[in-house]
């Protein structure tokens, strides 16, 4: 864990990945867009809504996929008010692991959909929503992807929707921390992954439309030596560093350049992982400013967070960077089951401008691409090792931190 802009939505083996063609539709699904009808024989009660849940259980980012999978269960709990069902319809959840790896996870997703699952949820790497994205559309089935930060994401098609954050409210939260970025050289500092080219793509649309001079640095996602990469960072002069890095490589990453001298040189930004990366940044952590997707008491405390962080402690997990992302994904899903359980085109349509109250704050899902509107946080660690905690600069509306308008979904 690890990382600093974290997506927890890589392959396994964390190649830059290339979308590819998914097949024909999944041989012996129901009938596309229906689901949870009373069936024959059963009384007349609601059938059951059967809901895959594809993450990485194992894997370089099994510990971002637990958080995840916790979050989930406290958000189910939370918003079935402990029934497990919505609208009268039972839920079934089915867990698979995708390992971080996309062909596993479409291959994952064609079995629960071939099961009669009528909606997806889950996906911690980037390249993995990409792929898992077309596949729901050919099947009509509902899609929520969960910590995959890519911005293509937004927008892919009428069926795909996303409950956690995407890379570009990163660098418009960044922006608050950076001021005015008029004639200021940026260096974004990544891997040459999805994740990182993402960034990069942010970085230019939102800083270089103020004026700054955007330039990036991009490692090869299985190097293990970075200290050339620093020192690339540091003889570019840059005003801001931007790091957008995700994975076990991070210790590495900040020890070149902390030795490098680039924290001391340039004003350095980068995002708040979750809590085991912070003994990562040591001393040079005082030196870094943080954006903050989430960290336990972003929320000031507001009754959603509590219920999040009551539901996951309780049942002996750990509240984390990506709680809210599965938390947040149970509550869309149960409120689509409620607005249109008996046809999946429904329920998309019951999402969409859909406003509400996440752990994070006030929330809405924008009906023309479905961008989740969510406000995003600033932070500062204070202490070092062991003892580092975020401590809260500022929460920033949604509105403020709203990604530009994608293409209409089609």
């Amino acid at each position: 864990m690890r990382s600093s802009l974290t997506d927890p939505f890589r392959s396994r083996t964390l190649r830059a990945l290339t979308l590819v063609a998914i097949g024909a539709l999944v041989a012996g699904c129901s009938s596309a867009g229906t689901a949870g009808t009373a069936s024959a024989g059963s009384g007349g009660k609601a059938a059951p809504v059967k809901v895959g849940l594809v993450y990485s259980r194992s894997g370089l980012l099994a510990a971002y996929g637990k958080q995840y999978e916790e979050g989930f269960k406290a958000g189910l709990a939370y918003a079935t008010h402990g029934t497990n069902k919505a609208g009268g319809h039972p839920i079934e959840v089915t867990e698979q692991d995708d390992a971080g790896d996309p062909a596993k996870a479409v291959a994952a997703a064609k079995s629960l959909v071939g099961k009669g699952c009528k909606v997806l949820a889950g996906t911690t790497d980037s390249g993995v929503a990409l792929q898992m994205a077309p596949l729901a559309a050919q099947n009509k089935v509902l899609y929520v992807s969960g910590p995959a930060a890519a911005d293509a994401v937004t927008g892919v098609n009428a069926y795909t929707f996303r409950s956690g954050r995407q890379s570009y409210q990163d660098i418009l939260a960044a922006g608050a921390l950076l001021g005015d970025a008029r004639g200021k050289k940026v260096t974004v500092l990544a891997q040459n992954s999805a994740f990182g080219q993402a960034n990069v793509a942010a970085v230019k649309a939102v800083l270089g439309t103020k004026g700054a001079h955007v330039g990036s640095v991009l490692a090869p996602p299985s190097a293990t030596d970075l200290t050339p990469f620093a020192r690339q960072t540091r003889a570019g002069k840059p005003d801001l560093v931007f790091v957008a890095w995700a994975g076990a490589g991070a210790p590495a990453l900040w020890t070149a350049l902390d030795q490098q001298g680039v924290l001391d040189t340039s004003k350095v930004v980068t995002g708040l992982a979750g809590t085991a990366s912070y003994p990562v940044f040591g001393k040079a952590g005082s030196k870094i400013a943080f954006l903050a997707h989430y960290f336990p008491g972003a929320g000031g405390g507001n009754p959603v967070e509590k219920a999040m962080l009551d539901g996951i402690t309780k049942a002996g997990g750990t509240p984390d960077l990506f709680s809210p992302d599965g938390f947040t994904a149970a509550q869309m899903i149960v409120h689509a089951i409620e607005s249109g359980s008996a046809d999946t085109t429904a329920m998309a349509k019951a999402l969409e401008g859909w406003s509400f109250d996440g752990p994070k704050g006030a929330e809405r899902v924008r009906a023309k691409d479905h961008a989740l509107l969510q406000p995003m946080f600033t932070a500062r660690l204070r202490g070092s090792g062991d003892t580092a905690r975020p401590e809260l600069i500022d929460s920033i509306p949604m509105t403020a931190v709203a990604p530009p308008a994608a293409g209409t979904a089609g």
